[in-house]
C-alpha cells in the first residue's frame, strides 16, 4: 500500500512539500481552510531573496528597540494592550540579539536560503511554470554611503555567505535607475537573485499542478490529529477525518494551536506585515529594492507597484492599523517621487515569527507528524527548499542539509 501524507497547508511551504511528495511516489492530500495561496504567501514581497541570512535580531537590538518605537517614522509598531500577551515571547526574542546567536541563527539560514532560486526552478521544472520564476538582481537603497556603511555587521554576514555587492554612488544612481528619489545616493546591488511576479497566483499554479500529478486538495478546517500508540492515524477536521500514514504541519503562525494539542509550547507569534499594491504603476523600480531606512521591498508586479515591509505585533484577532499603512504610503512616495498609478490596494498578513528567527522542520519524536513551519521573513525564499528536505526525511531519504537547528522539539525544557 502506498504512503499516504496529509500536508496540512496550502501556503508556498505546504504546496511545495505536496509536489516533492508526489514526485516521491506518496498519496498526497493538501488540505487549508481557504484556497492554496490566499494566505500569507499571498503578500509577500515577492523576492527571492538569497541573501536573506540576517535576522531581525542583531547585536544592539535591544537599546535600540525604544526609540525605534518612539520614532513616527520607524517601521515598528505596537500594539500596546498585546504587550502582556506578547512579553514571553519577546523576552526570548531579545535574548538572542548578540553576535554569538546572530551568527548561529545565520549559519541555519543559509541553507535553507541561499540557493532559492536554483531552488523555484527545480520545483517548477517539468510543470510548466518555469516562467513565473524572474531572474534579476536584488538591491538595498540607501540615502548615503555612510548609511550603506552603518550596517556593515549586516554586510559581513552576507558576504561570509557569498554575496558581495556592487556599489552605485552618486549621478550613477539616477543612471542605473531613474526611478530614485534625489535622496538615495548610494545602491548596494547584489546579482543572482529572482522574484515572483504574483505570489498568490503562483501558489494557486503550483496547487493546480500538484492536482495534475494526482495530488488531492481538501478545503477544510483542520481541528487536531488522532494519534494512536504513539503515531499519527488521521487529521480531525469539521469535515471528517482525512487517514494517513504521515502528517506534514505548514500552515505557518496557524500552526501554534495544532502544536500545542501535540503536548508542545512553541514560542511562536504573529509579525504583522502589511504592503500596499500601487496598481498599474508608473515611476517605479525596475527591479526589487529593499529601502534600507523604511525597511520595506519594492517590486514590480503584475498587477502594479508592490511595496511591503512594517512590523506591527499585535496578535492575529485584531483588524488593520492606520499608522503602519500610512508609513508605508508616505515612505513609497519619497522613494520614488514619480510614482504614479490608477488604485491603492492594502493588505495586512501574518509572517510566522519562532523566538529564535528560525523554521521548525522535522519530525516531532517518533510519530510520523513532520513540521515546516515558522520561516519568519523568508517563507517564499525558503519555501521550495524547506518542502524538497521535509518531503525527503518523510519518504525516507536521508537528507543532505543538517536538520538539527530547526528540530521542532528545540524549545522543550
Amino acid at each position: 500500500m502506498s504512503q499516504h501524507v496529509v500536508v496540512i497547508g496550502a501556503g508556498i511551504v505546504g504546496v511545495s512539500a505536496a509536489i516533492w511528495l508526489r514526485r516521491a511516489g506518496a498519496e498526497v492530500t493538501l488540505v487549508d481552510r481557504a484556497e492554496p495561496g490566499r494566505g500569507t504567501s499571498h503578500g509577500n514581497g515577492g523576492v527571492l531573496a538569497a541573501a536573506g541570512v540576517a535576522p531581525v535580531t542583531g547585536p544592539g537590538l535591544l537599546r535600540k528597540s525604544p526609540g525605534m518605537l518612539r520614532d513616527p517614522e520607524f517601521p515598528l509598531f505596537l500594539r500596546w494592550p498585546y504587550l502582556p500577551r506578547l512579553l514571553p515571547w519577546l523576552r526570548r526574542y531579545m535574548a538572542h540579539a548578540n553576535d554569538r546567536d546572530t551568527r548561529r541563527i545565520s549559519a541555519g539560514l543559509v541553507p535553507i536560503v541561499s540557493d532559492s532560486v536554483a531552488q523555484h526552478k527545480a520545483l517548477c521544472a517539468d510543470l510548466g511554470l518555469e516562467d513565473w520564476v524572474r531572474d534579476s538582481d536584488y538591491c538595498f537603497a540607501y540615502t548615503n554611503r555612510a548609511a550603506f556603511e552603518a550596517e556593515a555587521y549586516t554586510w559581513a554576514l552576507r558576504r561570509e555567505a557569498g554575496f558581495e555587492p556592487e556599489i552605485i554612488e552618486g549621478g550613477a544612481v539616477r543612471e542605473f535607475d531613474p526611478a530614485y528619489g534625489p535622496q538615495i545616493t548610494c545602491i548596494a546591488r547584489l546579482a543572482d537573485h529572482g522574484f515572483i511576479a504574483d505570489p498568490g497566483g503562483y501558489v494557486r499554479a503550483l496547487a493546480k499542478a500538484f492536482e495534475g500529478m494526482g495530488g488531492t486538495i481538501r478545503q477544510a478546517e483542520v481541528q487536531d490529529v488522532a494519534i494512536t500508540d504513539e503515531e499519527v492515524t488521521s487529521v480531525l477536521t469539521d469535515q471528517g477525518p482525512l487517514p494517513c500514514d504521515d502528517v506534514l504541519l505548514a500552515t505557518g503562525v496557524w500552526s501554534k494551536p495544532l502544536m500545542r494539542k501535540l503536548g508542545i509550547n512553541v514560542p511562536l507569534e504573529s509579525e504583522r506585515g502589511y504592503h500596499i499594491v500601487f496598481k498599474d504603476a508608473e515611476g517605479g523600480p525596475s527591479r526589487p529594492t529593499m529601502m534600507a531606512a523604511g525597511k520595506f521591498v519594492a517590486t514590480p508586479m503584475a498587477e502594479g507597484l508592490r511595496c511591503a515591509g512594517i512590523v506591527e505585533f499585535g496578535g492575529l484577532e485584531a483588524g488593520a492599523s492606520k499608522a503602519p499603512l500610512a508609513l508605508l504610503r508616505r515612505q513609497a512616495k519619497a522613494a520614488f517621487p514619480h510614482l504614479t498609478a490608477t488604485e491603492e490596494i492594502e493588505w495586512l498578513g501574518h509572517r510566522p515569527a519562532p523566538s529564535d528567527s528560525l523554521p521548525l522542520i522535522g519530525q516531532i519524536g517518533t510519530s510520523r507528524v513532520y513540521t515546516a513551519f515558522g520561516h519568519h521573513h523568508i517563507g517564499l525564499t525558503g519555501g521550495p527548499k524547506t518542502g524538497r528536505l521535509i518531503a525527503g526525511l518523510i519518504t525516507g531519504q536521508t537528507p543532505n542539509t543538517d536538520l538539527t537547528p530547526y528540530h521542532p522539539q528545540r524549545f522543550d525544557g
